[in-house]
């Protein structure tokens, strides 16, 4: 199996180079947590990294980042834009800019019957490892996958692009001198490395197995719902329900799918920080190729 091979299936003309600044700063972040994270764990430190984690990860990716810029699932002023956009920053998983493209090239390919298998979920959760968290994509022409131009020249999300990981480092830097190594370690190291892994484990996951109550015609991906990793990705684990209603600022569509990301806008609603929320069976977020059906299971013995 050729984990980290750069001629693995992508669209003709696109490329795919080992992605030296995306696998560095993965290991750069998961060898100390591994080696220090047990040790240095306590009570406080705990609750400290959760605490960020629900603002760089809930505040700062699923809401602003995934469902405010990419999706366009609610208005608020520029400010609050990018005081989630630098939220984002600092969940550690990358440049916004990086993010955006990314996201775009997913979904194009993704709704297409001919995506290619750099983008499908048919293959192994090791070669997903490989690909996935190793290897960076340069496509032939940007411009077919329509990314907003107001995104892409934003002055603040290119500054953060150039600059995300000096702001990491330099928090943790922060964190070392005001309160320990230690804290350092369990609120950066373990806690980015729990994120970066905790990420790609729940796309893994979601595109693989779970239930479905839509299909999405001439899509390759369809995404599958999954109670408890929606429930702990902030409703980002319901990717069913995304795939069918992108707009949607409401993953979790049911009573019974526990979407932590929705109550976080639910919140900044009511501070009047956001609004004109778009949200699935009260607005218009179905996608027009999206047909509910009774819901179909799948499940890794099944492949």
């Amino acid at each position: 199996m050729q984990l980290f091979n750069p001629t693995a299936s992508v669209a003709p003309g696109d490329r795919l180079t080992l992605g030296w600044l995306k696998s560095g700063w993965l290991y750069l972040m998961l060898l100390p947590a591994l080696w220090w994270g047990w040790s240095s764990l306590s009570l406080s430190r705990s609750l400290a990294s959760v605490v960020l984690t629900v603002v760089t990860v809930g505040l700062g990716h699923s809401i602003g980042l995934h469902r405010g810029i990419i999706h366009r699932a609610y208005r608020c002023s520029r400010l609050t834009r990018g005081l989630l956009a630098y939220c984002f920053v600092h969940s550690g998983l990358g440049g916004p800019l990086s993010w955006i493209r990314v996201h775009f090239y997913r979904d194009y390919w993704q709704n297409r019957a001919d995506c290619p298998a750099y983008f499908r979920y048919d293959h192994s959760a090791v070669q997903d490892y490989g690909w996935n968290l190793h290897l960076a994509l340069t496509p032939a022409d940007e411009d077919v996958y329509a990314i907003p131009p107001e995104d892409l020249h934003d002055p603040w999300l290119v500054f953060l692009q150039k600059t995300w990981y000096w702001h990491v480092l330099g928090a943790a830097g922060l964190i070392w001198a005001l309160f320990s190594f230690e804290a350092m370690i369990v609120c950066v190291c373990l806690r980015i490395s729990v994120t970066i892994l905790g990420h790609w484990f729940v796309g893994f996951i979601s595109h693989k197995y779970g239930y479905a109550r839509y299909d999405i015609d001439e899509a390759a991906e369809h995404g599958y719902n999954n109670f408890v990793l929606g429930a702990l990705s902030f409703g980002e684990g319901f990717h069913n329900n995304h795939h069918a209603h992108p707009s949607s600022a409401r993953m979790g569509t049911e009573w019974y799918e526990v979407d932590l990301g929705w109550y976080l806008i639910r919140g900044l609603r009511q501070l009047g920080l956001v609004w004109d929320v778009q949200v699935a069976g009260q607005t218009n977020t179905q996608k027009p190729t999206a047909r509910s059906r009774a819901y179909r299971w799948r499940w890794p013995w099944q492949e």
